[in-house]
């Protein structure tokens, strides 16, 4: 199951690459062309945030060491996700200011900055209770379990995000008759689509078993 999770987060990342710089004119935050700074977006939240939250989780079964190095990892790899996704989340606002859109108006909107939010307490809860260890052995045990749970279920709302913003970008492109000449893109969207599910689904799998 772990190296399907990997297989699947690797191969999600190459399909998401390929269509944001073959047929989305590339990806660049500094760039006066505002479809370049959109790119930035769904390239670190899945590449920065939802691909290192999702090996964040596996890092306990995936990591030949004691639990002390693997729980270091485990907070690293988060605190990774927190710090690219804010750049991604950045990049998407800047692209409105850009094209002179309202921010936060679609359904995957709420969901991103809902589950970006939660990822965050979840972090801050984990690095205090669990890595400083502010809270008693007991409470420490009681609290795990769910902690693990949140996890589990922030990574299928990121999931859940990352499917809303495909369909959405999709949906878009074809009202603009954007996707006809090149249905090899729809196709490499749904791909990359399915491909961010089934990495989710493994990861779930993995950590669940």
């Amino acid at each position: 199951m772990i190296y399907l999770a990997h297989l699947f987060g690797i191969i999600a990342f190459v399909l998401l690459l390929i269509w944001l710089l073959h047929y989305r004119e590339g990806i660049e935050y500094g760039s006066n062309n505002a479809l370049r700074v959109f790119n930035v977006h769904p390239f670190f939240m899945y590449s920065g945030f939802i691909f290192p939250a999702g090996e964040a989780m596996l890092a306990f079964r995936s990591i030949p060491s004691e639990r002390k190095t693997r729980k270091i990892v485990h907070m690293a790899l988060h605190l990774v996700a927190l710090v690219l996704g804010i750049i991604g989340l950045s990049a998407v606002f800047k692209f409105h200011d850009m094209r002179h859109y309202p921010n936060l108006f679609s359904l995957h909107s709420w969901i991103g900055i809902a589950t970006f939010c939660l990822f965050g307490l979840q972090w801050v809860f984990g690095l205090v209770v669990f890595m400083l260890q502010a809270a008693s052995v007991s409470t420490r045990e009681k609290v795990l379990p769910w902690h693990k749970v949140c996890g589990r279920a922030l990574l299928f709302m990121a999931v859940c995000a990352a499917e809303t913003g495909l369909m959405e970008k999709s949906s878009f492109l074809s009202s603009l008759g954007m996707l006809k000449p090149h249905q090899r893109q729809s196709n490499l969207i749904n791909f990359t689509g399915l491909a961010i599910l089934f990495f989710g689904v493994y990861v779930n799998f993995s950590v669940g078993s």
